[in-house]
């Protein structure tokens, strides 16, 4: 029995497709659920507008994914990770984690299923993660993956500074208050 198919279904195919699928899979199941209708001459009319519809809306939503994916693409995601003995991460980066960071930075459009990893990050330095933004527009953005510790130390060692100055500021006043004073 061939159909048409109403939406995207993973099986089958894409929405608007032409398939030839079994008729008591296409009764009981596909019609019912509404992911097909029957491909009558009708049918087939009304789905070529559709089509024609549904180009110039695909031609518009790739236009503007390839605007954000170059806007993306600009950015880089610093993450900051818990890392062992020879600087090892302690588990690894998951897309959750970058998603997260994106949305710190302003990028909260973006579905963190569509974040793909090829490869487990599992050290510290830079990598590259891709975005599948529509079918065709992927963008790509660059993770640097860093230890949580030293930049702990960095935060640490530049709090110390600026509170050790404030004291050296505040013995100073103290000082010139005294020598005002007598």
């Amino acid at each position: 029995m061939k159909v048409i198919l109403k939406k995207d279904y993973e099986l089958l195919g894409d929405e608007g497709q032409i398939v030839d699928v079994k008729s008591g899979y296409a009764r009981n199941f596909l019609i019912p659920k509404g992911i097909v209708t029957s491909a009558n001459a009708a049918n087939l009319k009304s789905f070529e507008e559709i089509k024609k519809q549904r180009g110039r809306k695909i031609q518009k939503l790739t236009e503007e994914a390839n605007k954000f994916a170059s806007d993306i693409s600009k950015n880089a995601v610093t993450i900051f990770v818990k890392t062992g003995e020879d600087d090892r991460i302690f588990g690894s980066v998951t897309s959750q984690m970058i998603f997260d960071a994106l949305v710190e930075k302003g990028f909260d459009t973006i579905d963190k299923k569509k974040i793909v990893i090829r490869e487990q990050i599992k050290s510290l330095g830079e990598h590259e993660v891709e975005i599948k933004l529509q079918h065709s527009v992927v963008a790509k953005i660059k993770v640097n993956v860093k230890n949580e510790v030293a930049e702990d130390l960095k935060t640490n060692v530049a709090e110390d500074l600026k509170t050790n100055v404030a004291e050296e500021v505040k013995v100073e006043k103290e000082s010139e208050v005294s020598e005002a004073e007598v």
